[in-house]
């Protein structure tokens, strides 16, 4: 197995209390991987280790050969984030917010192709601050996506979506697998790592007597 994304005895803890105490998964290139757990479990954490938000106390984290904590630009040339929640400039349509992005990046995918990917192309001259929930969600995506990353990190993309905004999302993780990129999902819904994920680990929060 080719891993993208390998974590060896990772620890993080916050005013004495450990909020992730010495995981370990791998996850391979081209794979569906879910992190399963309830709120606390350290899910969070964990991801934003490796996407370099965070610093770690202990234990390995790579991502594509890369330690994440030392922020590397090259790896941040080929990593996309969504965030649980994230706040887009709301004055941009959402083809300037792909644009803004796009700059970032030495090699962007189209953004026009972007948008009918996330199925905004009818949205793209509407600003940002008019989308619906679920809509900038999607814009969301877009932005993790017009990097053309290799790795793209979801941290509870569905929460709050209706039934019909799940099941839209889900079918863009899909469309994400069959352009080859390595997905790290975290989510509580039990239904959805079904669905999406080729494998998954599960945390469970660290109970302290």
């Amino acid at each position: 197995m080719t891993s993208a994304i390998a974590v060896r005895g990772l620890r993080k803890a916050y005013k004495g209390v450990e909020a992730v105490a010495g995981i370990d998964f791998e996850v391979a290139a081209g794979e569906v991987f879910g992190l399963l757990g309830p709120n606390g479990a350290g899910k969070t954490t964990t991801v934003e280790i490796l996407e370099g938000y965070r610093s770690r106390d202990g234990g390995v984290a790579e991502v594509l050969g890369f330690d994440p904590g030392e922020s590397p630009t090259a790896l941040r040339q080929r990593i996309g984030v969504v965030l649980q929640q994230s706040e887009l400039p709301y004055v941009l349509t959402a083809r300037e917010a792909l644009l803004m992005f796009a700059g970032y990046y030495e090699r962007p995918r189209d953004v026009d192709e972007v948008l009918e990917l996330v199925g905004l192309t009818d949205k793209a001259s509407a600003r940002a601050k008019t989308l619906s929930g679920g809509q900038r969600r999607r814009l969301d995506l877009g932005v993790a996506l017009v990097g053309d990353p290799d790795v793209v990190f979801l941290d509870e993309p569905t929460t709050g979506f209706d039934p019909a905004a799940r099941r839209s999302a889900w079918e863009m993780v899909r469309a994400l697998r069959g352009l080859g990129k390595t997905i790290l999902l975290t989510t509580h819904y039990l239904d959805e790592a079904q669905q999406l994920a080729d494998r998954v680990a599960v945390l469970v929060p660290i109970r302290t007597m």
